[in-house]
């Protein structure tokens, strides 16, 4: 057991998934909340994700890759790259597959809030792929531990 928790707790894998998870219920809750007061599923969604990928940089920052700044620039760089990578995983991709996704579901469905939320689960698995990769491979490239 102590092997397992060991290996838990250097996986980055495992702490994207953990902090991922927690960011997509936020970002589900306020998405779902703001729809049901009526604001536009896209606009409802630029605010749900805008939210969580502030508290995403945070912790996958920390925790996940365990990054340290050395110096202001450093953090600069990691935060503008975060913020290009992620807002176009939420913003672009998602909104692409939501739309692409939404009216598929709404005529085989006839239900509009459950075809709101199939689409969002496709499209949020897309960009939890392409966060990874890149925060991985381009964001925090010289911080990150083990896979």
């Amino acid at each position: 057991m102590k092997n397992l928790l060991k290996k838990l707790k250097n996986n980055q894998a495992f702490w994207f998934s953990v902090i991922g998870g927690i960011n997509t219920a936020l970002d589900f809750i306020i998405l779902f909340v703001l729809a049901s007061f009526g604001v536009k599923i896209f606009i409802a969604n630029f605010f749900s994700t805008g939210t969580t990928f502030i508290i995403s940089f945070l912790m996958n920052k920390k925790i996940t890759f365990k990054s340290v700044s050395n110096n202001k620039k450093e953090l600069i760089r990691e935060m503008v790259l975060f913020i290009l990578v992620t807002l176009f995983g939420l913003w672009v991709i998602q909104n692409i597959v939501i739309s692409t996704a939404m009216p598929i579901f709404e005529n085989l469905l006839k239900n509009k809030r459950i075809s709101l939320l199939l689409s969002k689960l496709i499209a949020t698995i897309f960009s939890l792929i392409w966060n990874f990769i890149l925060y991985k491979k381009v964001v925090f490239k010289n911080k990150s531990g083990q896979l």
